[in-house]
């Protein structure tokens, strides 16, 4: 299993200690593909996405519109090769 983790680097240029979690591109159960765009974030008026660091199937733990922080649990992958 791989974690997905909101990657500190989002916010080296950004006063904001949080953003929200936009939307999620794909739902729980679903097959992605290594890179492949799977969340939205917004830091301030900046909206980055979220690319999938393996493939397998994809649960969601954090809702849409949550706040998060720097290395926030998004979700995990199984099977794959994660």
């Amino acid at each position: 299993m791989l974690d997905i983790k909101v990657d500190e680097a989002l916010w080296a240029s950004s006063m904001m200690p949080e953003g929200i979690l936009e939307r999620w591109f794909q739902t729980t159960g679903a097959i992605v593909s290594r890179g492949e765009p799977i969340a939205e974030i917004r830091i301030e008026d900046a909206l980055h996405e979220i690319v999938s660091p393996g493939s397998g199937t994809l649960t969601t733990i954090a809702a849409a519109n949550s706040v998060v922080e720097p290395g926030t649990l998004l979700g995990t992958l199984s099977g794959g090769d994660v």
